[in-house]
């Protein structure tokens, strides 16, 4: 028993004994010969995917040696009294909405003396590769629907594509839901989504929203159903990509049919 007890604390100290850090508890990983994500998410117990969004990496999530990834740990925050959420989110440099969605909070954001709050990493910074920084890769897009092209740039701010109500609408490429909007005058139902690189998806008339703010999405995964919600005369799907919040002609970032 002592022997095997004896054992699993070596095994345990491993990588200290053996110079290598441990994702489990470091919040900056340095990727070694042969490592994976997958692997250094399994070792840090936490989703690759949120490894990935934190360093911008995008699908097939490929990692280099020498390169550090942030490793987003979670923090905690009890509320003193009169304190508000959006003091605590300037505290903590992670907007109010997010620390919201994590604690299952509705506005007006009312919180009481001595509640816990889970504070969810948002971390911003680029990639590193050795000593060099380099700037997150620009996301790979593909067609949120195959449907026939109504309208599009520059007479449009987007794309509109030809849809059957109820057609599955796909995620253009992995990332962040940042804002689903119901009530959308124009569009009606909304989803937009955060990719790496500074780049956001839109995608309008949705006759149901099946993602929530806050969740990750990967590139292809369904994000609603098709509609004509808003001021559509028809079926249709409204598509934008935006660049740091300025719309752009999405169709130099899909792929030719």
């Amino acid at each position: 028993m002592k022997r095997a007890l004896l054992t699993l604390s070596l095994m345990a100290a491993a990588p200290m004994l053996l110079g290598m850090s441990d994702p489990k508890t470091e919040t900056v990983h340095v990727v070694k010969e042969g490592e994976s994500l997958n692997g250094i998410a399994n070792r840090a117990g936490l989703d690759k995917s949120i490894i990935a969004i934190a360093n911008g990496l995008q699908e097939p999530y490929s990692v280099q040696k020498g390169q550090k990834l942030q490793i987003p740990r979670q923090r905690s925050h009890t509320v003193k009294s009169g304190e508000a959420l959006s003091r605590i989110a300037e505290r903590y440099n992670v907007p109010q909405s997010n620390i919201a969605i994590a604690n299952g909070i509705d506005k007006p954001y009312r919180l009481r003396a001595g509640q816990k709050l889970i504070i969810p990493a948002v971390i911003k910074t680029p990639v590193r590769i050795a000593s060099r920084n380099i700037a997150p890769r620009t996301p790979y897009f593909k067609r949120p629907h195959d449907g026939k092209v109504l309208r599009a740039w520059p007479r449009h701010d987007g794309i509109d594509f030809a849809v059957n109500t109820g057609d599955m609408v796909r995620a253009s490429s992995g990332g962040t839901v940042s804002v689903v909007n119901t009530s959308s005058t124009r569009f009606g139902r909304v989803v937009m989504i955060d990719h790496a690189g500074g780049y956001q998806s839109v995608y309008g008339h949705l006759s149901k929203v099946t993602v929530k703010e806050g969740e990750y999405v990967k590139s292809g995964e369904r994000i609603g159903l098709a509609g004509d919600a808003g001021g559509a005369t028809r079926p249709e799907l409204h598509f934008q990509i935006r660049k740091d919040g300025k719309k752009i002609d999405p169709a130099p970032k899909l792929p030719a049919r």
